[in-house]
Formats: C-alpha cells, sequence, structure tokens
C-alpha cells in the first residue's frame, strides 16, 4: 500500500485504494455510490445511443464515450476488486484470491488509484497567513486511467462542445417518429 515507483521528479506511479470517488471524497455509503455509478451509465449509454442515432458530431461522441469508458472503468473495480483480491494493508499488497473469498461483497470494493503528479513540491513562504510555513504539493491528486477518462471528456465537453450540448439535449427531448 502506498508503494510507488519513481517515473520523473514529477511522475509517479503510487498505488493506493480509493473508497469513496473523486479524491477520495465520502458521501452516503459505498452501496449508494456504487448503485449511483451503475445508474449514470445506464443513462449515459441511452443518451449515446440517442445521440448516435441523431447523428450527432463525432467529437462530441467521443467525449460522451470517454465519459462513458471512465465509468465503467470504475464501476468494474468496485464491483469486482473486493470479490477477487484480499485486502491490503501496509505490509502487504492485494493479491489474487478464488472469486468470493475476498475482502468486500459485489459492489462494496474499493477502486485502484496508481498516477501521481506532483508538480511542484514546496513550502508555503512563512509570511503567508494560515499557510505559511506549512508544505506545498500542487496536484496532489492521484487517480487512475478512468479517472483520466471522465476528466478529459467532461473538460473537452465543456471546451469544445459547450454551446452544442443544448443542442444535444434537444435531441433527447424529440419523440421518435
Amino acid at each position: 500500500m502506498h508503494e510507488s515507483i519513481r517515473v520523473t521528479d514529477w511522475c509517479y506511479i503510487f498505488f493506493t485504494e480509493n473508497n469513496g470517488m473523486a479524491f477520495g471524497m465520502q458521501i452516503f455509503g459505498k452501496l449508494f455510490l456504487t448503485t449511483f455509478r451503475i445508474v449514470a451509465v445506464g443513462a449515459i449509454m441511452w443518451c449515446l445511443y440517442k445521440f448516435v442515432k441523431a447523428n450527432l458530431k463525432t467529437g462530441f461522441l467521443v467525449c460522451m464515450s470517454l465519459i462513458l469508458t471512465g465509468a465503467i472503468g470504475n464501476i468494474i473495480d468496485s464491483v469486482f476488486y473486493g470479490v477477487i483480491f484480499n485486502e491490503s494493508t501496509f505490509n502487504q499488497v492485494a493479491s489474487f484470491v478464488p472469486f468470493g473469498q475476498g475482502y468486500a461483497p459485489l459492489l462494496y470494493g474499493k477502486v485502484v488509484d496508481m498516477f501521481y503528479f506532483p508538480m511542484i513540491e514546496t513550502e508555503w513562504p512563512s509570511w503567508m497567513p494560515l499557510v505559511g510555513g506549512e508544505h506545498f504539493v500542487f496536484f496532489s491528486p492521484i487517480f487512475n486511467f478512468a479517472d483520466s477518462c471522465i476528466s478529459v471528456g467532461i473538460v473537452a465537453l465543456l471546451i469544445f462542445y459547450g454551446k452544442y450540448v443544448n443542442h444535444a439535449f434537444d435531441v433527447l427531448k424529440k419523440k421518435e417518429s
């Protein structure tokens, strides 16, 4: 747990398990979060089907697909990881176990995060109010490839298709003829 491999000064492969959602936030319970993810993926799949059928812009569809695949990746982790791995400790990294003998039942597993990019690591100047003298790391989240897909999809959607989103939702409102 928390083992890291230094790739460069600002890039590490850092093993950690995330019990919550983005950045380790935990809202409600694990079952609620996993169920919400599954329902959200179903809704995104339905929307994407409608968008493809309406022949919307390819870039918009790619952005939506990135969000969908990232969400599916995190669901796979949270549904199955706890069932097929034993629990990680500070002395031992999780290892495969026979199906159903893991540390958690279906839907209650953690999500493995591994990318860490501490681009700037320094101390706040002592004259700064509230944080003076404290350690500071710019970009300290640890995340996985699925999180990257979701983030890139959402950011690209907002930057390149922000005005197009209203048109896309109009497609969802139209009844099929």
